[in-house]
Formats: C-alpha cells, structure tokens, sequence
C-alpha cells in the first residue's frame, strides 16, 4: 500500500508547522500581515522543494526559509497606495501597560530577532539555530548575546511603573 501522496504530507506539515514558521516571520518582520505573506512566500518555496528535501533537514529548511524571506522583505521597499480620502477620526490610541515586546525587537537587527525568535520561541539549541540559519554556531551565541544585552538595556525604558497601593 503506497504512503500519502507528496502533496498530502506538505499539507500535513504546514498544518503542524504553520503556525509556529508564522510566529518566527512575525518576531522577525514584526507585523502580522507582512508575516503571514512571508510565511505564504516560504511555504510555496517549500512545496516546489518538497521532493528534494530529505525528511531529516526538512524543519531545518523550512526555519531557513522562513527567516531569509522576513530579513528580504525587511529589506524590500514597501508599496504604499496614496489615498484621497483621509479617515475622519484618528487612529485609536493603544494603551501602554508596560513591557512593549514589539518595540523591544525592534531594537535588534533582523538577523538577531531571527535568532532570538529561533532559540527562545522556538526552544532550538545553539547547534540547531546555526544549522538552520546556516551561519557558525558562535555567530549564535555572539549575536543571541548581543540580542539579549540590547533587550536587558531598553526594558527598562519599556517598562510602565504602576503604584501598588
């Protein structure tokens, strides 16, 4: 009896594995509607891969090509569309409570969020984030250092204080 067909496992892997490539292209790109394009970018670079890949390197491939998609649409221009119309009300303030995590990332640069998003949401050890980004492992360490130090020093500022009593 033949297994699934290729078309049937891609499908079984990005239902597994969609959502967590999503929340890596978010981390990196931090917009959820640039993420979700990277992440649909990258699953159709996947699929046409799909044969080639060897089941062992295939979460590998599929973080790669998740992170070099969200560092090149970072680095692409954005289209914007002029408008005539201009709303009637402003945009809603958002309420600061506090840590802003967003704003916080966007204090590293791509490669870095990239590998922070890698060891940290997605729980990889040095060896695997080196692995998947293609880069030496003390360039992880180096740079997820690095990452921490800047986030360790700007949290503070982030940080809303609130009296207690």
């Amino acid at each position: 009896m033949p297994g699934p067909s290729p078309e049937a496992e891609f499908e079984e892997f990005f239902l597994a594995r969609g959502p967590a490539l999503r929340r890596i292209a978010y981390v990196v790109v931090r917009d959820w509607h640039v993420a979700d394009d990277v992440t649909q970018s990258a699953m159709t670079k996947l699929y046409r891969a799909w044969p080639r890949i060897r089941s062992e390197s295939l979460e590998a491939y599929a973080r790669r090509t998740v992170v070099n998609e969200a560092i090149s649409a970072i680095r692409r221009p954005r289209r914007e569309w002029p408008s005539a119309d201009v709303p009637d009300t402003p945009a809603p303030e958002i309420a600061d409570h506090g840590l802003d995590l967003g704003r916080a990332l966007g204090l590293l640069a791509p490669q870095q969020r990239a590998i922070v998003a890698l060891r940290f949401l997605d729980d990889l050890s040095v060896a695997e984030v080196a692995a998947a980004l293609g880069v030496a492992e003390g360039t992880v360490k180096s740079q997820t250092s690095r990452g921490l130090a800047t986030l360790r020093a700007h949290l503070p500022h982030l940080v809303l204080t609130e009296d207690l009593r």
